[in-house]
């Protein structure tokens, strides 16, 4: 088999920089992926970030009704339920290759007059 030289990993100052390179190096040039190894990293929590987002007071009510019966926070519920729906929608762009139009998801009205 025919080794291929790799390039160096160029040195950077900041995460940053590393950043903008890794946004359009082709790892490949770089790195042999054939001799990469799996890792896992069970302590590492991902980030977050706070939000400000406004519900209808019934959608905030029955989520909070469905907490309740699960015995969960109501907002752990609704990162679930967004979590779930947001990898339903990224799996059909996969194997779509387009963001399906299968059905639409509606809030309930507010009440606004």
């Amino acid at each position: 088999m025919k080794k291929t030289s790799k390039i160096p990993v160029p040195k950077f100052t900041s995460e940053d920089e590393e950043r903008e390179f890794w946004s359009t190096a082709d790892s490949t040039r770089y790195l042999d992926w054939n001799r990469a190894k799996r890792s896992l990293f069970p302590d590492l929590k991902p980030s977050v970030r706070s939000i400000s987002l406004r519900l209808p007071e019934l959608l905030i009510a029955n989520v909070k009704v469905l907490a309740n019966k699960r015995d969960v926070p109501y907002q752990t519920l609704l990162k679930s339920f967004l979590a779930e729906r947001v990898e339903e929608e990224m799996r059909s762009i996969r194997e779509h290759g387009a963001p399906g139009k299968k059905k639409t998801v509606r809030v309930p009205a507010t009440g606004r007059r």
